[in-house]
Order: structure tokens, then C-alpha cells, then sequence
């Protein structure tokens, strides 16, 4: 049982995003798509983008190690940086195993706790779920017209959904959810390995509330910035290396930049599919041809993942020579030897 779902979980996202991508690309003139690449393409400015998308995993890992020093865990600089390379890579192959990853980097180079870890990358996940709520809504104040078109063209309507549901739908609704909560709580009381539960939890716990006393909050917000300007602008420089997008505009960047964001969180390998289609149906609302959207967002997408793919192998080999700190004596004398110094 365990090894069919570990089948599932690494078969049905390859084949939901493999369906999307064959139903886009169905009939796809191929021959065009090369001769893009190698002689309408502009591979300066994909080259240019390359240290934006370094740059973001970068801050990344430097902002994870703040959210872990309130809790007395200090992993290396490099080891951090390391683990969030590793994570995109293994995300490609299951996505969202990457949090799980970077986490158990941690633990097996620096000691650092697992449930710990755990909890600061679901911090993180709040912190960025907020900004890109933020900057969504900065997007629809400035971009409504073209939004308007994108929900004129594919019916969606939020009011009308809602429409359908009474108060009372609403409360069987909510009384649903706490039934199905309170009986989980009964059923891990049930079993053997709730303390473990109990005692994980925590430890997550403890993580996402130690966003409070992080020591420099304003450098944390630097580095929250630096995270989402590093991806914007690893993508926005993609628009000039083709003559049907370079003129598009920033207002049209933020907008694809934001729907293809909330598109990843479709669990495909690094939102392959999802990704394709909401920035390509983005794209022709902007007024680019059906073909020549389907041009950008593939050798975009497909580029990007290789550089994912490229610090994911590295980081695998900077790991390799990577002293571990098995215990806390190890590096408690390492770091007073490193204070004498």
C-alpha cells in the first residue's frame, strides 16, 4: 500500500501536467518552435535573467536561517543555500517534496531539527502567500480591464458561485469541517504514534511563531522583497528576447508574472501545464498570436527548469564536500573555537 502511493504521488502529477502540455502543444508546428530559438531568439536576455533566478533561491536560503536562529538553531550559510537549490530540483520530480527535503538537509549536515525546519518553511509559505496577495491586488488595481477580459472569456464569476450557496449551505458547510477535525483528533489519539504526531506539530508550531523574534525584521523584509523582485525580474527579462513580447510593457509582465504564479500551486513538476496555459491565455489577451504565446511560454518554462535542474546538481556536489556537524558538542566547540579566533 505504501509503495502504490508513493506511485500515485509521483505518477499523477507527471501525467496531469504531461495531458495539459499534449492537449496545448497538440499539432504544434516544431519546426517553428526551433527556428525561434535559434534564429529569432535573443539568448542575451535569457542569459541575463540567469543570476535573478540564482539570486532568488539565494535569499531565500539566507532568509530561512533567520527564521531559525530564534530557536537556537544556527545552520551554515552554505548548507541553507545548498538545501533550497536541492529542493526546487526535487520538486521536479515530486512536487512539494522539497520543503521535506531541504528539511532533512538540514538535519543531515547541521543537526538542525526536522519539525523546526519544518515549521519555518510553513512561515515562510504564509509570508509569501501575503505578499503575493498583496501584489495580486496592486496588479487587478492597476490591470482590471484586461483581468475583466479574462474573466469575460472563460465565464468566471465569482458572484454567481456564491450565489448557489444559502447561510444554511454555508453552516452544514462549517459544520461539516469541525466534525471531520474532531473526529482526525480522536482517530490519532487512537493510534500508536500520536505522541510522535503530538510532539511534530509542536516543534511546527514553534517554528511559525518564531517569525516574532527574528533579530532583524528589517532585513527579513529585505529579503522578502529580494526573493519575489529576483523571480519578477528572472521572468521579465525573458519578455525581450522575443520581438512579439519585448514591447508588451511591465503592466503586462506583473499580470502573467502573478497568474503563473498562482497557477504553480496546481501540483505538476515546477507548474508544468497550469503554468503554460495561464500565461499563454495572459499572453493573448495582451494581444500576442495564439502560436507565438505557445513559442514563449515553452522555451521560458522549459529553460528556467533546466537552471533548477543545473543548481539542483550542483548543490548535490557541494554537498558531497560538505563537512557534517552530527551533534550539538561538535558544533558548539567549532563555534567557540570560531569566537577565540
Amino acid at each position: 500500500m505504501k509503495t502504490t502511493n508513493i506511485i500515485i504521488k509521483i505518477l499523477m502529477p507527471l501525467v496531469l501536467g504531461g495531458a495539459i502540455l499534449y492537449w496545448m502543444y497538440r499539432g504544434e508546428n516544431w519546426q517553428e518552435m526551433q527556428h525561434v530559438m535559434t534564429d529569432e531568439m535573443d539568448w542575451t536576455w535569457m542569459l541575463l535573467s540567469f543570476p535573478f533566478g540564482i539570486l532568488a533561491q539565494m535569499f531565500r536560503g539566507w532568509r530561512w536561517r533567520q527564521t531559525l536562529e530564534p530557536m537556537g538553531e544556527h545552520p551554515r550559510h552554505s548548507v541553507s543555500i545548498h538545501a533550497v537549490f536541492l529542493s526546487y530540483a526535487a520538486s521536479l520530480i515530486v512536487p512539494r517534496v522539497g520543503e521535506f527535503t531541504r528539511c532533512g538537509v538540514l538535519k543531515r549536515y547541521d543537526n538542525i531539527s526536522f519539525p523546526k525546519a519544518l515549521g519555518t518553511v510553513v512561515t515562510e509559505r504564509a509570508i509569501d502567500s501575503l505578499l503575493v496577495m498583496g501584489i495580486t491586488a496592486v496588479v487587478l488595481l492597476f490591470e482590471m480591464s484586461t483581468f475583466g477580459i479574462f474573466f469575460h472569456k472563460t465565464g468566471t464569476n465569482l458572484s454567481t458561485i456564491l450565489h448557489h450557496f444559502s447561510w444554511t449551505g454555508y453552516f452544514v458547510v462549517a459544520i461539516c469541517l469541525l466534525a471531520l477535525m474532531v473526529l482526525l483528533h480522536f482517530l490519532l489519539r487512537k493510534l500508536s504514534f500520536y505522541d510522535k504526531v503530538k510532539a511534530t506539530l509542536k516543534g511546527i508550531w514553534q517554528g511559525v511563531i518564531s517569525l516574532k523574534d527574528v533579530a532583524n525584521v528589517p532585513l527579513f523584509i529585505v529579503f522578502t522583497v529580494a526573493i519575489w523582485l529576483s523571480y519578477f525580474l528572472h521572468y521579465y527579462l525573458t519578455f525581450f528576447c522575443f520581438d512579439f513580447t519585448a514591447n508588451l510593457g511591465i503592466g503586462c509582465a506583473m499580470v502573467t508574472f502573478i497568474v503563473g504564479s498562482i497557477a504553480v500551486i496546481v501540483p505538476t513538476p515546477n507548474g508544468a501545464g497550469p503554468w503554460h496555459f495561464a500565461v499563454k491565455t495572459m499572453l493573448i489577451l495582451y494581444g500576442v498570436a495564439d502560436t507565438q504565446a505557445l513559442c514563449f511560454v515553452f522555451i521560458v518554462h522549459t529553460i528556467q527548469t533546466l537552471l533548477v535542474v543545473a543548481l539542483g546538481i550542483y548543490a548535490c556536489i557541494a554537498l558531497a564536500f560538505t563537512h557534517r556537524h552530527n551533534s550539538i558538542g561538535e558544533k558548539t566547540s567549532e563555534t567557540t573555537l570560531f569566537n577565540k579566533l
